[in-house]
């Protein structure tokens, strides 16, 4: 195998060891592309590899697929982490750091719909702090569209439907 492809999964391994929560495939996707390590094609084999491999594994939430490193993949990160540059590692540690409430708020704000009974759907919004829920809807809506809309708004309106929620329950 190229020491080029190597790196790759080097970089893919530290990233999801030092991530302290499953990343999405854009996620990982995003910093790699960003950094122009190399292409989405490549990015994509290699992640594929690892799984074959089972360095990491995957974990499927509300239609996206999550990765996370294995303990085998702990150990061969441990054996080969010298391969990785100060410079590689300290790219990575920034991006997580920097980037860190959006990463997480992927994890924390979900919403899905699934068909109900009498031809309506049921969105089920949600947000979570750590295993805390903060706020769960579940909504009858009429149509597909409607339950498409309500998920990709929820992420964005959540906070303000939070506070809006807890001002209106604590008013006297």
């Amino acid at each position: 195998m190229p020491e080029i492809l190597i790196l790759y999964k080097l970089i893919i391994l530290y990233m999801l060891n030092k991530a302290t929560f499953p990343l999405s495939n854009a996620q990982i996707t995003n910093f790699i592309l960003e950094k122009e390590y190399t292409n989405y094609f490549t990015l994509q084999q290699i992640l594929s590899d690892l799984l074959d491999t089972n360095l990491i594994h995957t974990k499927c939430m509300l239609h996206t697929t999550y990765y996370q490193i294995t303990p085998q993949g702990k150990k061969s990160l441990e054996f080969f982490e010298n391969r990785l540059s100060n410079s590689i590692k300290e790219e990575v540690d920034i991006y997580l750091i920097e980037n860190k409430y959006e990463l997480r708020k992927e994890l924390n704000i979900t919403a899905e719909y699934y068909p109900a009974p009498e031809k309506d759907y049921i969105v089920h919004c949600q947000v979570k702090e750590g295993t805390s829920i903060l706020i769960e809807l579940h909504l009858c809506v009429p149509t597909e569209e409607h339950a498409e809309q309500m998920c990709l708004n929820w992420r964005n309106g959540c906070q303000d439907i939070y506070s809006y929620v807890m001002a209106a329950l604590n008013r006297h």
